[in-house]
């Protein structure tokens, strides 16, 4: 029997319906519902505002969609629209979002994936790039990309005085290659790495680069789990942020008596890594890792003081590590575009967030869970500690991990919280990304953010030790759901 999305696209005809675009563009992509708030119709117009917002005319661009059932039929579409107005498109086929980032990077030129990331199968989405691996975000083009879009929908897409061409490409060597020229992994002892590819595009990636698939075979027994492509998901949602979906991992790291285990999420643009025991290894204890190794290599080349992004919810171990090393710690907003715009500013050769996205200078300022991955793989089998002692000492606090709460009023709440925490002794107050409070002894701090999509807030709270965290933590919750 044919599922919801099967049915949708048993017919391979675009989907009609003009709409509000406002429903699907975010502050860094676009991101709906297949078939409700976006539909073919729509990713058309998209295309030929892309092109005509960016100059694009007459150029090359990338197109290429993850492996969910609506991506073929929107990259047909973009690329119909993008043609109208005079682009070059290459078809790049089933991409992960980090080859898109090589993509425009190594070849200098823009272009989009279509993916909706870890959500669930029925959506789709948009994530775009300018030449050079540059965002596209509400702050750099989105926006206008959206309200020409809408007036294409609602008048037509004009005709270019010269139509545009379609070709394909495969920069799957090439992206792989790239990597494999960013860290040895030649001379590490063997492993026995399990992954886990969530049914998303690392089951693509990960043979091409871990693997033998493209390149000569490394030191490494790979463990697949749930590499078959395949957008419905049909074992876990490819969202590794939720500790759900990690059971099965965690389980054949221990089962296989494998040394690491490693998590990709549907786009495989992020990597979640769990130790020999089982257990997650924290997004912030990985920033410290990697940031040390590339400080000390950055050093090696003659840099005085490389600079290493944070933002402002990973650890506070993340900025002190960074200082040891001989590094000079920047901290930001969450959020990729501001990453990534820091990076680009401050030619900083690293950055790392507590969702696991990984931004590297050496990877044209993107995030790329694979590199992150590599770096992890090369200091494990670099030296003889299992993962668990090797990262230890970057884990010397205790997290609460991001605790969501839906709440009536998110500016009232949080006014609420500012409220009771504000009048205490002791401590320091600031908004550069929501609210966060941070006891003046280094006891504590806390972070409290509203999502950018729904009616709640992101709560991120670390202490000294566990004792003070909960204490913390149930003070702030209370305060939040009252």
């Amino acid at each position: 029997m044919l599922n919801f999305q099967q049915k949708l696209f048993a017919s391979n005809q675009p989907f009609g319906g003009t709409m509000d675009l406002s429903a699907s563009f975010k502050a860094y992509d676009v991101r709906g519902i297949v078939g409700v708030t976006i539909t073919a119709e729509n990713v058309e117009a998209v295309g030929a505002a892309f092109v005509d917002v960016l100059g694009l005319s007459g150029q090359t661009i990338f197109c290429g969609g993850d492996m969910r059932p609506s991506s073929p039929i929107f990259t047909r579409a973009f690329s119909k629209g993008a043609g109208k107005r005079g682009a070059l498109v290459k078809d790049l086929g089933l991409i992960s979002t980090d080859e898109l980032y090589y993509a425009c990077g190594a070849l200098d030129a823009a272009g989009v994936i279509f993916t909706a990331s870890h959500n669930p199968a029925e959506y789709n989405g948009i994530k775009m790039a300018k030449a050079g691996a540059l965002s596209v975000s509400s702050d750099s083009g989105l926006n206008e990309i959206r309200d020409l879009a809408q007036h294409y929908l609602n008048e037509g897409i004009p005709g270019a005085q010269r139509r545009g061409a379609v070709a394909e490409l495969d920069v799957l060597p090439g992206y792989a290659e790239r990597l494999r020229s960013l860290v040895d992994l030649n001379t590490i002892r063997p492993l026995k790495v399990v992954v886990d590819a969530g049914n998303g595009m690392a089951g693509l990636t990960v043979p091409a680069v871990l693997g033998d698939r493209l390149l000569p075979a490394l030191p490494l027994t790979i463990v697949p789990l749930y590499f078959e492509l395949d957008g419905t998901f049909p074992n876990h949602p490819a969202n590794p942020l939720e500790s759900a979906n990690l059971r099965d991992l965690q389980s054949a790291v221990i089962a296989h008596g494998a040394d690491l285990g490693l998590a990709f999420d549907g786009d495989a643009d992020r990597c979640f890594v769990v130790d020999e025991k089982g257990q997650l290894v924290t997004p912030s204890a990985i920033t410290s890792l990697i940031a040390v190794r590339e400080i000390l290599r950055a050093k090696a080349a003659g840099e005085s003081e490389p600079a290493i992004i944070h933002n402002l919810i990973t650890s506070k171990a993340v900025p002190e590590f960074v200082a040891a090393a001989g590094g000079r710690p920047v901290r930001t907003r969450v959020g990729h575009s501001f990453i990534k715009a820091r990076m680009a500013e401050e030619g900083a050769v690293f950055g790392g967030e507590h969702s696991a996205h990984y931004y590297f200078r050496d990877f044209y300022n993107a995030d790329t869970g694979m590199l992150a991955a590599m770096h992890v793989v090369a200091a494990l089998g670099g030296q003889r500690l299992p993962l668990s002692e090797l990262v230890r000492e970057f884990e010397p606090y205790s997290a609460s991990g991001e605790i969501n709460t839906s709440v009536d009023g998110v500016s009232s709440t949080v006014a609420r919280v500012r409220a009771a925490f504000e009048s205490l002794s002791g401590v320091t107050v600031e908004d550069l990304d929501g609210l966060s409070i941070t006891d003046d002894t280094g006891d504590w701090w806390f972070n409290l953010r509203a999502s950018n999509t729904e009616e709640l807030l992101r709560l991120n709270v670390e202490a000294k030790d566990a004792e003070t965290m909960r204490r913390v933590r149930d003070g702030v919750l209370d305060r939040i759901r009252r």
